[in-house]
């Protein structure tokens, strides 16, 4: 019997030092034993490498920036559609999160697009301005923070926050900072590039450990794959990671997912201390750049997502592989000049 053929939409293409998750949903996708996936690219820069990854990606289209606000993706979205009939879309930037959940229904009910995203409710409390108050309504270890809009009140924090400490964007970027110089550099710098508010961070020592994950939004875990950090870059981004055996990391994630309701993929960023104690950084609202160690292991998060939003019933996995690394590499693609001036000036290749 032949497979479904289904035209599904990612974002996420910048497969650079700080990768977004788009190019490994895809490969997630591709590899799907249930449906053939037709990829249709939507990038926001010329540059992004998954638009001329070919082998992945089908067909590429330019979205305005989310700055400029839902009616104009809206409009991008409807002229993309009515060349490539899409099926699904799977969002995978923070910033562009509250545009796509915005539109959600309205996808869904004028051109049968379907998605399958938090609420904005979930959305909103779990926003690290939010964190702490949500650690204690989930009963979860959450590290003292404060969230500030200037010099003065970073100023002021030196009070309360010891040395280091963390200084945080609203979106992105994170600097550990050990003294004050450092400490107002990190604030030009993440304010100058993700706007305010800034967040600041105790800084917890230990070992760093992240859960991907996806909650059916009925409280039930479809999957939950977690690993250990094993190389990290200067920007805090894991280039090798090895998934592990801990009952109690999935134990924080089960119970998250069903307090929540959690609709959708996530990622959970935590540290174990010395004392075995687990502190919640972040949560992020989608799959992680490194969802393709959940495949190798057994666990196609990205396939489950989409079978969730076309409104199939999804079984949950009880297992996956322990002691399976993912190795991140780059290497050099070589493009043609024309390609790069069609995304350029006609927004699609």
């Amino acid at each position: 019997m032949s497979k479904p053929k289904l035209h599904i939409a990612v974002t996420g293409l910048n497969a650079i030092d700080s990768p977004g998750p788009g190019i490994a949903v895809i490969r997630a996708l591709k590899e799907s034993l249930l449906f053939d996936a037709r990829i249709i690219g939507l990038c926001y820069e010329s540059l992004e490498p998954g638009i001329y990854m070919h082998e992945l990606v089908d067909r590429t289209y330019k979205l305005p920036p989310p700055a400029a606000g839902k009616d104009a993706l809206l409009k991008r979205l409807e002229q993309i559609h009515s060349e490539e009939r899409i099926d699904v879309i799977i969002p995978n930037f923070d910033a562009e999160l509250f545009s796509f959940i915005q539109l959600a229904d309205q996808l869904k009910t004028a051109m049968n697009i379907h998605t399958f995203l938090p609420t904005t409710e979930q959305f909103e409390a779990r926003h690290k301005v939010n964190l702490a108050d949500y650690g204690k309504k989930h009963g979860i270890l959450v590290p003292e923070s404060k969230v500030i809009f200037t010099l003065h009140e970073l100023y002021q924090a030196q009070d309360v926050f010891n040395y280091p400490f963390v200084v945080k964007g609203k979106f992105y970027d994170a600097s550990i900072v050990y003294n004050r110089e450092q400490a107002t550099a990190a604030f030009h710098k993440i304010s100058a590039k993700w706007g305010l508010p800034i967040i600041l961070q105790e800084f917890i020592s230990g070992e760093e450990v992240n859960v991907t994950a996806i909650g059916d939004g009925k409280g039930n875990t479809i999957g939950a794959v977690p690993m250990k950090k094993q190389y990290i870059t200067d920007k805090g981004k894991a280039w090798a990671g090895i998934s592990i055996d801990d009952n109690k990391l999935l134990d924080m994630t089960h119970t998250l997912i069903q307090s929540t309701k959690w609709r959708g993929g996530m990622e959970l960023e935590i540290v174990k201390t010395e004392e075995d104690e687990y502190y919640l950084l972040e949560i992020n609202p989608r799959f992680p750049a490194w969802v393709y160690l959940a495949v190798g292991c057994g666990q196609n998060h990205p396939e489950a997502l989409v079978r969730l939003a076309m409104g199939e019933e999804v079984e949950t996995w009880s297992a996956y592989a322990i002691g399976k690394l993912f190795i991140r590499y780059s290497y050099d693609m070589i493009v043609n000049l024309d390609e790069f001036e069609k995304i350029c000036t006609l927004g699609k290749l």
